[in-house]
């Protein structure tokens, strides 16, 4: 991979990586806690659970997706970035612009998929 392309790589990652952590950050200081005093009756009560668990699940979610950016970043770091991890070979200019987090080239990623599934059924 060219040194242009890793250099924008790295700036998209570490843009998302800024986001995502602002994001948390604002959670933090914005604060989950409701007071159940405030809310009038049980299903404003359940509502407002409902949307505190909702925001939790995104933001293990978004933990995760920080996770595999720093692992992209070390990869960029370490030269194994752009490549398989299942066949070695690179994955494509598209795929990666499309999910710049990714291990698997289309091919694997397919595989993958078809074998996920024929598990769940």
């Amino acid at each position: 991979m060219k040194k242009s392309e890793l250099k924008h790589f790295t700036e998209l990652l570490l843009s998302r990586k800024q986001e995502l952590l602002k994001s948390a950050q604002a959670t933090r200081e914005n604060g989950m806690v409701f007071d159940p005093d405030d809310l009038p009756d049980e299903v404003d009560l359940a509502s407002s659970e409902a949307d505190q668990s909702m925001l939790l699940l995104l933001r293990d979610r978004e933990r995760t997706l920080v996770k595999k950016i720093d692992k992209a970043l070390a990869k960029i770091e370490n030269g194994t970035y752009g490549v398989c991890e299942s066949c070695d070979e690179e994955i494509g200019f598209k795929r990666l612009e499309a999910r710049p987090v990714t291990d698997l080239c289309i091919r694997c990623k397919e595989e993958q998929e078809r074998m996920e599934k024929s598990y769940a059924e």
